[in-house]
């Protein structure tokens, strides 16, 4: 006998007990959504997140933005290849080290970013309406404490 799709079973008592369970379930939710709002402006969750520390770091180094991300240097070189491409960013040579690049925004990449993180903040908003400001502040800092646990990623 087929299973009707609204009659999903429901108990999930030890699946909603762990911890990973929860957490890639919520991800889940929050990176489609999260996804949806950077269409508009052809970004990706890693090309927003490369923008934004590029634009936080004014000459940072490819090698420290994939440090900082925790992805492989490859796939940094591909993602400051597409910002570069667009104009939202300008790389240039680091004195004395010709292996290394400085990046900085352009004023196209700036602008870009500051309409990309509107819709990011109301994202969040939409995903963490049910928390309290107090309970937002508490999940940033345990999310923190587990991935800055990681020294390779910190």
């Amino acid at each position: 006998m087929a299973v009707n799709s609204s009659e999903r079973p429901t108990g999930q008592r030890d699946l909603l007990g762990l911890v990973g369970y929860n957490m890639k379930r919520a991800y889940m939710r929050i990176y489609q959504d999260f996804s949806q709002e950077l269409l508009a402006f052809d970004l990706r969750q890693r090309t927003f997140s490369v923008l934004s520390l590029v634009i936080e770091n004014p000459g940072i180094s490819q090698s420290d933005i994939a440090r900082s991300l925790g992805i492989e240097r490859s796939g940094t070189v591909v993602i400051v290849d597409e910002l570069e491409q667009r104009d939202l960013i300008r790389r240039s040579a680091v004195k004395g080290d010709k292996r290394a690049y400085a990046l900085r925004v352009t004023a196209a990449g700036r602008k870009l970013y500051a309409l990309a993180l509107k819709k990011v903040a109301a994202h969040e908003e939409r995903m963490l309406e049910n928390l309290t400001a107090a309970e937002r502040v508490q999940l940033n800092q345990l999310l923190q404490r587990i991935h800055l646990s990681d020294p390779e990623r910190g």
